[in-house]
């Protein structure tokens, strides 16, 4: 077993070979528009999984993930001697491509951010005429407005005409 800081060395040296590979050296139709985005190398260093992503011909165009996946699997005996020239480790890792879906992902939660956002919209615009149901202060004393109540027996008048706060016990002092 290796030590996991160099296999993610490694990985990243394999991500950083294959990319400039597929790029400058290897000219096959296929490789246009394909990017290399990570590398996950095994704990002993003999298998590593390259991930890419696949762009269209224009913005507006739907990639071609086939001939993509059928390009790298055409130039994956190349890609693997370069790999090996270039790292120095005993043994060159097999190399495995699989097709990265977290651009996929980030535009789905974008869909379900937007959504979220419009029913929320949606809410607002509901709220602005909602009243509240009951009444609008259900804590308003119901007595007469000049003279407080006993309110739950919390202020006392006094025989001076004071208000004072009963705090519920009954020790009174004695002078």
């Amino acid at each position: 077993m290796a030590d996991p800081a160099r296999a993610r060395r490694l990985a990243k040296r394999i991500t950083t070979i294959v990319a400039s590979a597929i790029e400058y050296e290897i000219k096959d139709p296929g490789l246009v528009g394909v990017t290399i985005t990570d590398a996950k190398v095994t704990a002993d260093l003999h298998d590593a999984t390259v991930y890419y992503t696949v762009m269209g011909p224009t913005l507006d165009d739907e990639p071609d993930y086939a001939a993509a996946a059928a390009a790298l699997e055409r130039a994956k005996g190349v890609l693997r001697t370069k790999v090996g020239a270039g790292t120095g480790v005993r043994f060159t890792p097999t190399l495995t491509f699989t097709r990265d879906v977290t651009s996929d992902t980030v535009h789905r939660m974008d869909e379900l951010l937007a959504r979220a956002r419009a029913a929320d919209a949606d809410l607002a615009r509901v709220r602005v005429g909602a009243k509240p149901a009951g009444e609008a202060d259900p804590y308003r004393d119901r007595g007469s407005a000049d003279e407080p109540s006993d309110a739950g027996g919390l202020v006392i008048r006094t025989s001076d005409g004071l208000e004072a706060e009963n705090t519920g016990d009954d020790y009174q002092a004695e002078d």
